[in-house]
């Protein structure tokens, strides 16, 4: 049980990063979701977005991160 405990402490510091950092963006202005390759679709009553370029940014961040974790952990 005490795996099980660890594993939810990192996921909720986990989550707590990831709305530090969205708060951040927002503060530096930064348009997460309105980049020049999104996506988006407005009609009557309705729209679609696609965050495209958005995406491909976050991978990239969290690629480059992932690989700067395991380097350090050699």
């Amino acid at each position: 049980m005490s795996d099980l405990g660890r594993i939810l402490i990192y996921l909720g510091l986990l989550l707590v990063a990831i709305g530090i950092a969205f708060i951040l963006l927002n503060r530096f202005n930064i348009p997460l979701g309105r980049l020049p390759g999104d996506l988006s679709w407005r009609g009557r009553g309705w729209s679609v977005s696609v965050p495209l370029a958005s995406s491909i940014l976050i991978s990239i961040v969290l690629s480059f991160l992932l690989w700067a974790i395991s380097r350090f952990r050699r």
